[in-house]
């Protein structure tokens, strides 16, 4: 299962670019760079570049996250995975984020860090009651990450439009209905997962989109909570669970499963726009 790094690094000869539309924790990325290298695949610069125009996930965020999860009761939990990726989308809105081109100015990186844990420290020891995050030990844990991740840095929007006479496979994460804006609102995701937001995300005009395939299931799977009208809690329920092995790729919970939802699928291809399923 890979989070960050697109699936075409498992095809030798194919260069993956990371766009400007995600927000990248930069722990998980080397983490993945390590165990792609130890099967064997080449993770060098040559074949994967990021977008320096990408944010990145401080480990502020992912506290920030579990401790406002940890803060709501019953209905009110969205589920999150924890990973700080709303907090991240957040900094990015309030214009006030972390990005990937920030990791070569070492100094401004630790300027940036101080000035964002004046507000996140406060959210989290005034509301939270939780401890107090160190600017300088951030620092200090990030610096040699954000050293292995520079060579990787690359004006990715300019490598997508000298690719797309060869063709482009734009991937994107999590399903049309953890959109922020079409999906299930609250228990959505913090972006846009619909296809009309590759172009934003990637940096290229929305007329490059000329194939878009809908990856459906044969039933309908959820991970946390939110509406399932389908939902089975059966032993039906159950069979489709184990069989389909249906486990969270990011928590390891065990996922929801029901009939597949056929209202569901009809607007998602209104939606996206599908060529094909």
């Amino acid at each position: 299962v890979l989070h960050l790094i697109p699936s075409g690094i498992l095809h030798p000869g194919k260069l993956c670019l990371i766009g400007n539309g995600v927000v990248l924790d930069p722990f998980v990325f080397c983490q993945e760079l390590d165990s792609l290298a130890a099967s064997g695949v080449d993770v060098s610069p040559s074949r994967l570049r990021v977008s320096r125009k990408a944010h990145i996930i401080m480990e502020y965020h992912r506290l920030l996250d579990a401790a406002r999860e940890a803060f709501k009761s019953g209905a009110d939990k969205i589920g999150t995975t924890g990973r700080g990726i709303g907090p991240c989308y957040e900094d990015k809105a309030a214009r006030v984020g972390i990005r990937a081109a920030d990791l070569a100015d070492e100094a401004l990186l630790r300027r940036k860090i101080e000035k964002a844990l004046v507000e996140k420290n406060a959210l989290l020891t005034g509301l939270y009651g939780q401890d107090a995050v160190d600017a300088e030990a951030v620092w200090q844990r990030l610096v040699p990450v954000a050293r292995r991740i520079v060579p990787y840095l690359d004006d990715v929007s300019e490598q997508v439009a000298a690719a797309l006479p060869q063709g482009v496979l734009f991937e994107g994460a999590q399903g049309t209905h953890l959109d922020i804006d079409h999906g299930t609102y609250p228990f959505v995701t913090s972006s846009n997962t619909v296809a009309g937001n590759a172009a934003a995300g990637a940096g290229c005009a929305p007329a490059a989109l000329s194939r878009i395939i809908g990856i459906v299931k044969a039933y309908t799977t959820r991970v946390g909570a939110g509406p399932f009208p389908t939902e089975l809690t059966d032993t039906v329920g159950d069979l489709l669970q184990a069989r389909g092995q249906e486990f969270g790729a990011t928590t390891g919970r065990r996922r929801r499963c029901g009939w597949l939802d056929a209202v569901v699928l009809r607007e998602s291809v209104r939606v996206n726009g599908l060529t094909e399923i």
